[in-house]
């Protein structure tokens, strides 16, 4: 039998990322998609509790069995999981691919990262793919043959269980990627600039923009070094936010 293979993303179910995805692996296995009806960059692991969900189908990809929905990209794991599959064994979730990175601290705040989280919650095998890149016309020719190689070691080999991985790739350049790195999250933030403006009525608002900043420019071992020298990164990702170093010395607090 065919292993099952959810895809899913947060760009929305009509960018050329997630085509590109479903291309990539449509070889591997049975391909099912549920993803978002419009863009949700920036959700995190949100999840609609306060509204309905509506979804419909898609013609996204010819023998692809596909649908929109109108929830986030969490949202979309959990319907395929539980309603869409229920009953079946997911065999592989694969996120994306998204346009532009989900390195450093933007995996906490990536919707696409969180559609492999909620899947590695579930126990599910899952790998989130973004690309350098955030134009919407991006080039993804040079990242379909790793996909395909990972998501291939993925399928032989297993992942470990609650376990997502978080690849990135470089973007297009003339040399071919010179390999891939198993890599951790880059020390860095996003230092936040928010401009303020008014609308037509008077009303003020703000426009958020700003900078990421990397407080460790020089590691090889990171995410972001790989992607800035044209490697492809990939950083092992759980859902366990727990400091365990940390534990010990609150213990001595006078609590």
């Amino acid at each position: 039998m065919k292993p099952l293979i959810l895809i899913t993303n947060d760009d929305g179910i009509t960018s050329k990322g997630i085509l590109t995805l479903i291309n990539a692996v449509r070889d591997l296995g049975e391909i099912y998609v549920v993803a978002p009806d419009s863009p949700n960059s920036g959700m995190g692991h949100a999840i609609t509790v306060d509204s309905t969900i509506h979804i419909k189908k898609s013609n996204i990809s010819e023998g692809i069995e596909s649908f929109e929905c109108s929830g986030t990209p969490a949202d979309c794991v959990k319907l395929a999981k539980h309603h869409f599959l229920k009953g079946r064994k997911i065999d592989l979730v694969l996120s994306g691919i998204n346009h532009g990175h989900n390195a450093s601290i933007s995996v906490i705040y990536s919707g696409t990262m969180a559609a492999a989280r909620e899947a590695s919650v579930e126990g599910i095998p899952a790998i989130a793919f973004s690309l350098d890149d955030f134009h919407y016309d991006a080039d993804f020719s040079h990242v379909s043959a790793w996909i395909n190689r990972i998501c291939k070691n993925a399928l032989e080999n297993g992942i470990p269980k609650h376990v997502a991985l978080n690849v990135n790739f470089p973007r297009k350049q003339a040399e071919d990627i010179k390999g891939l790195k198993v890599v951790r999250q880059t020390d860095g933030v996003w230092k936040e600039d928010f401009d303020s403006r008014h609308d037509p009525y008077g009303r003020p608002y703000f426009w958020m923009g700003g900078e990421f900043i990397n407080h460790e420019p020089q590691s090889e071992d990171t995410d972001i070094w790989c992607i800035e020298n044209n490697y492809v990164a990939m950083v092992p990702c759980h859902f366990d936010m727990t400091d365990y170093k940390s534990m010990d010395q609150l213990k001595n607090w006078n609590l």
